[in-house]
């Protein structure tokens, strides 16, 4: 019985990326960094299209001025830890999927405690600059493939956000500031990877875009007003970006065994 439903519950999934893909999908293991505004609409479209073997992490409780546009946030779930309240919603759509929740922060300190080489797919979807770059320097020196969403605040427009490598995210205050502080060091990340941003820059809202208080303060992020169908498109795009790059392998790899 509960095969049959899980197999209803992805049949419109499989229509449309077929067996291979979907087998794929419910091996890989992907890791998310942050559940925010972001990163919980990332969780639920990767889990809703056959996700299987999902981390979340995430070292925040629902606050009031969340539930504009954080999938698990409502007034019931205030005060709880979001980690733990996204899996609970998230189990309800995916009852078979193996969801691993954990309530804390990735810090450059504690890099090791994930074990980021068991992970087919890293997302990036924190806003702490200091912790930002430890989780790029990290996911890039491993294996897996790694997609990161640069600033989702102070947005409007859904039409300005695009996908592209990390150094040709133009326009973009906090990729500007991760570049910024990647050349001061001398060292940038060890490969290649690709980001959701938006090269809108409203006037008038803030002395700071690049979302940080201060240098030396930058594991806080400059409290910015943003809207659930900018962050919403921004964590959908990353779960995108996951399932056209499974979608692309499978068919390459079907192509080289013809």
């Amino acid at each position: 019985m509960e095969d049959n439903l899980n197999k209803e519950i992805l049949s419109r999934s499989l229509r449309l990326l077929g067996e291979d893909a979907m087998k794929r999908l419910s091996q890989v293991k992907v890791i998310i960094f942050g559940i925010g505004g972001v990163g919980s609409w990332c969780a639920e479209a990767l889990v809703r299209t056959g996700i299987r073997h999902l981390t979340i992490v995430d070292g925040d409780v629902v606050a009031p001025s969340n539930i504009n546009r954080q999938l698990m946030a409502n007034v019931e779930t205030i005060g709880r830890s979001k980690v733990e309240t996204l899996r609970q919603q998230l189990l309800l759509v995916a009852p078979d999927a193996e969801i691993t929740a954990i309530h804390d922060i990735f810090t450059h300190e504690k890099k090791e405690l994930y074990h980021l080489e068991q992970y087919d797919y890293i997302i990036d979807a924190i806003d702490s600059l200091k912790d930002k770059v430890a989780l790029i320097d990290a996911a890039t020196d491993s294996q897996g493939k790694f997609f990161s969403s640069m600033g989702a605040a102070l947005k409007m427009d859904p039409t300005r956000i695009k996908v592209a490598e990390f150094r040709q995210a133009l326009g973009c205050p906090l990729a500007r500031a991760l570049r910024q502080r990647f050349k001061k060091r001398g060292r940038f990340p060890s490969r290649k990877f690709k980001v959701v941003y938006s090269d809108e820059l409203l006037p008038n809202l803030g002395p700071e875009p690049d979302g940080i208080k201060n240098e030396a303060d930058s594991r806080k992020a400059q409290i910015n007003g943003s809207l659930m169908h900018i962050t919403a498109i921004f964590g959908l795009t990353l779960a995108g970006l996951v399932i056209e790059d499974i979608v692309k392998r499978d068919k390459i790899v079907i192509v080289n065994n013809c």
